[in-house]
This record gives C-alpha cells, structure tokens and sequence, in this order.
C-alpha cells in the first residue's frame, strides 16, 4: 500500500508560518492550538511536529495544519522534517 496522502505545502500572510494541506479531516470543525510541546503531549501529530526543532506553535483545523517557527530558524530546515512528521503521524490514518 503505498503512501496515498495528497500534502500540499502552502504560503500564509505571515512569513513565519506554513500551511500544510492534507486532503484528509484532521479535526471535527474545531480548531486547536499548540503553544508548546507540553500543550501537545497528548496529541500525536502536534507532539511530532514540536518535536522539529524551529517549531513554536501548531495549529490544526480541518484538512490542514499551520505551522508557526521561531523567526530565528530557516524553513529549510523544519519543512522537510515537518512534512516527513506529518507523514509518519498520518500514514495509517
């Protein structure tokens, strides 16, 4: 079974923040925020996210994921590792 998650990186108005469309629901219409890796202990893909280094906030809504960074860390260096975390998270989902 090979990996059918349709993920489409997106641009926001804030240069420190990325949209990660997943083409799946992740959330029953209610949105959730993550302000820190302790806020998202007890939710899998949240927690997998803080675990980038960079990573400052998680917001999860619907089919999509934005991810806020530190302005000091480069997206160069926290997409890939966030794409491949929403993957692994997501890949028997």
């Amino acid at each position: 079974m090979g990996d059918q998650l349709n993920l489409k990186v997106l641009p926001t108005p804030n240069a420190n923040a990325l949209k990660f469309v997943v083409g799946r629901r992740l959330s029953d219409g209610r949105s959730r925020t993550f302000r820190s890796a302790e806020e998202a202990a007890g939710h899998p893909l949240a927690a997998g996210l803080f675990a980038v280094p960079g990573v400052v906030q998680v917001f999860v809504l619907n089919d999509f994921i934005t991810i806020t960074r530190d302005p000091a860390a480069s997206w160069e260096e926290i997409a890939g590792r966030a794409e491949a975390a929403i993957r692994e998270c997501l890949a028997g989902v």
